[in-house]
């Protein structure tokens, strides 16, 4: 088998030529970690602060004859979002970012 050949041979796939097994070559360190936690905590509040009453509920019961303004408050229609698009933000970087060598 020619030298060309070789170097791409099923039969070497993994090995190297100093015979020392390859260091950890998994793609995430912690740093990556870290910010996916971030990120899922970013989420998860954003998705926490829009949670609350519907907008036909009073004290937890359903009553058709009441409108609850606090569906248009500025913590559900502008902070919960922006926070859980900061999340998905954090998570693409997270799984973007090299880990240092």
């Amino acid at each position: 088998m020619s030298k060309k050949n070789q170097k791409f041979s099923a039969d070497n796939y993994g090995n190297t030529e100093t015979g020392t097994p390859p260091e950890n070559t998994f793609y995430f360190g912690k740093e990556n970690y870290k910010f996916m936690l971030i990120g899922l905590a970013l989420i998860v509040v954003g998705f926490l602060l829009m949670m609350g009453p519907d907008a036909n509920t009073v004290d937890g019961k359903y009553d058709p004859n009441v409108w609850n303004e606090g569906i248009f408050s500025i913590r559900r229609i502008r902070i919960a979002p922006m926070l859980v698009i900061a999340g998905f933000v954090v998570e693409i970087y997270a799984i973007l970012k090299r880990k240092k060598i």
